[in-house]
């Protein structure tokens, strides 16, 4: 079934909503592709190709909400998925914030489809695996592969409602990845790397995410553990969303809402150091979590939510917004069709500084470089932060040698007001992209 023709069968299940007593009615549409290759000790462990398709049927009926999905696309199925949504609708309490956003208005994003994505070989994506795992574990430091693997997704959003004009868009995802193991005596360290891009000329080359694969897992070797003490982070750029999303998750509006964010009452105030300012950006060229517009049908935006230290901006979908006394920013999200919209970001970035990542580290006299991280990061509604921690030891600003088992915790305003270096080499393709940037002073739990 092509867009047209989902935009139609669409449009017709409103109707029906409304015909079957629903006050308003919201469908939406996935329908895609994917593929995944599976690759270990040279051999093609598993090609898996499948295609779905879902419905989601939101349906306002007496101020209650109602919803119900189905897996077939076969009318009398769908018919009895409306019927069920309005059905549920008469079960649950009336509120007054349920309300479906206006359909009117959309942003343009360029490069959300890909068509070589469909159009290269499956020969040449199993040969690029292949390859990826062969490169990887030519590095003698190198002893066990632990598989290496392309993927792919191809993926149509259709939305139509009682309220505007029905919507769609067609997006590409492909990705690329391997995980390998280095040895030494009875140490085992691992290393892994994966490239997702929306198109597949972006993907970096197998060489390259081999490498730094295996730099991974062989770099690791020989680690040490240091007395426990108050020294430098630096955060790396892999691990400085696992501190950041805290934040996000503070910022959400439905969190702000039940007193459940410790940036409940921030706005326009001063809560890190002015070297954070943080962007949401869900109109970005060629990015994975660009849109022209949300999981609800409302346009999206790129918005500026941490602004040199100051909370600027809270994410809302259209029923958080109704309940904050404010409208949409564009941030309703959800997990396909089987979902109700919940909140979620697009393409979150930090603003580089003008240190070097070099320049950081020699600045720094006594530290930890933070490359791994377990646990949860800053936890939203306390602003507590805690985490085992592993990376390298830094000494008069050089490093030293490897180290793990360690803790790092701290409370967000501590953490975030001890930003003091902010540095310049940011990836951009990242879903969450983080320059290397330091914390002046963390407890570092040792031995």
């Amino acid at each position: 079934m092509n867009v047209m023709n989902y935009k139609t069968l669409a449009e017709k299940l409103v109707s029906t909503a409304l015909k079957m007593g629903a006050d308003a009615a919201e469908i939406f549409i996935s329908a895609g592709r994917d593929l995944s290759v599976n690759i270990l000790n040279k051999e093609i462990e598993t090609i898996e190709e499948s295609d779905s398709a879902g419905v989601g049927v939101r349906v306002i009926a007496g101020g209650a909400l109602g919803f119900s999905y189905s897996n077939s696309l076969d009318m009398k199925a769908l018919e009895d998925t409306v019927a069920m949504a309005i059905r549920y609708a008469r079960l649950t309490t009336p509120d007054e914030n349920n309300i479906l956003p206006v359909l009117a208005g959309e942003t343009p994003v360029e490069g959300l489809y890909d068509p070589e994505t469909e159009t290269v070989t499956l020969e040449k994506k199993i040969a690029m695996a292949l390859e990826l795992e062969k490169l990887a574990m030519s590095d003698s430091r190198i002893t066990k592969s632990s598989g290496s693997s392309y993927g792919e997704s191809i993926q149509e959003i259709i939305i139509a409602s009682s309220t505007g004009t029905a919507r769609s868009y067609k997006v590409s995802a492909c990705s690329l990845g391997v995980s390998v193991v280095a040895e030494k005596g009875d140490q085992k360290k691992t290393g892994d790397e994966y490239c997702s891009r929306r198109f597949f000329s972006d993907l970096d080359s197998p060489d390259k995410i081999a490498s730094k694969a295996s730099q991974k897992a062989w770099q690791m070797l020989d680690s040490r553990m240091v007395k426990t003490q108050k020294a430098s982070v630096i955060f790396d750029p892999e691990v400085a969303p696992s501190l950041l999303r805290g934040i996000i998750a503070a910022l959400n509006g439905e969190r702000v809402l039940q007193g459940a964010s410790f940036l409940a009452h921030s706005m326009g105030m001063q809560f890190a150091s002015p070297l954070l300012s943080i962007t949401d950006d869900g109109t970005r060229a060629r990015s994975l979590g660009a849109a022209p517009f949300d999981d609800e049908g409302v346009a999206t935006q790129k918005r500026v939510l941490v602004d040199k230290g100051v909370v600027s901006g809270f994410i809302y979908n259209t029923i958080a917004a109704r309940r904050a006394g404010t409208v949409s920013t564009g941030n309703a999200s959800r997990n396909g069709y089987t979902s109700l919209p919940g909140i979620g970001t697009h393409h979150l970035s930090l603003t580089p500084g003008t240190n070097t990542r070099a320049e950081i580290i020699a600045a720094t006299e006594k530290g930890l470089l933070l490359n791994g991280v377990t646990g949860y990061g800053i936890d939203a509604v306390s602003g507590n932060f805690s985490g085992g921690a592993s990376g390298f030891w830094i000494d008069k600003g050089e490093i030293m040698f490897p180290v793990e088992g360690l803790t790092i915790a701290g409370s967000a305003d501590a953490i975030l007001n001890g930003i003091d270096m902010m540095g310049s080499d940011i990836d951009m393709n990242r879903s969450f992209a983080s320059p290397t940037f330091r914390v002046m002073e963390m407890q570092i739990g040792g031995r």
